[in-house]
């Protein structure tokens, strides 16, 4: 079965955005092709059972096996081995995305602590949206009393728009609170 959110980019979303940016062809519209979940284990490098806690609680998050990222080289400066386990990855498409984007706009910006918005201004050229949350009790599957260290994470939302107007308004017709 489709997500909500995904029937609605089909109904509404995409035969809104073809008419606001002037589009002949609903095959232009830009759409969102995948989210990609990242936690770098920074300073607790040294702590195996650290990073085994953020794969499970990523596993949780997304619904999604976590992969491991490793070092490709030697960095002395950070005390980085070359291919040492330095952070966790979860790339979501399909329904998956969804659903995951669905609870992140519906349940998780809203319990974020003094939220007023998401800033518009995290866009990279090609229309990509950067989106970081410094802790990661705001999501429901993570039980603060269970939680040892706190970690934050970083979202990044890759879509097919050519350019960052375009990707903001396919953004705030899914319904991201954007600050003005």
């Amino acid at each position: 079965m489709m997500p909500n959110l995904y029937k609605k980019y089909k109904k509404e979303i995409a035969p809104a955005i073809k008419k606001e940016l002037g589009y002949k062809n609903l095959m232009q519209v830009p759409k969102i092709k995948k989210i990609i979940v990242n936690v770098g284990v920074g300073k607790f490098l040294k702590e195996a059972n650290f990073i085994e806690n953020v794969e499970k609680n990523l596993n949780n998050i997304t619904g999604q096996k976590a992969v491991r990222t490793k070092s490709k080289k030697a960095i002395s400066n950070f005390k980085i081995r070359e291919n040492v386990d330095i952070g966790v990855m979860v790339t979501l498409r399909g329904p998956k995305m969804y659903y995951f984007l669905e609870k992140l706009l519906s349940i998780t910006l809203p319990r974020t602590r003094d939220f007023r918005g998401i800033s518009a201004k995290s866009f990279d050229k090609s229309g990509n949206y950067n989106l970081g949350f410094k802790e990661n009790i705001a999501f429901p599957e993570i039980k603060s009393a269970e939680m040892e260290k706190s970690h934050g994470l970083q979202i990044v939302i890759v879509t097919n728009a050519k350019s960052k107007e375009e990707s903001k308004v396919l953004l705030e017709k899914f319904g991201f609170p954007f600050v003005k």
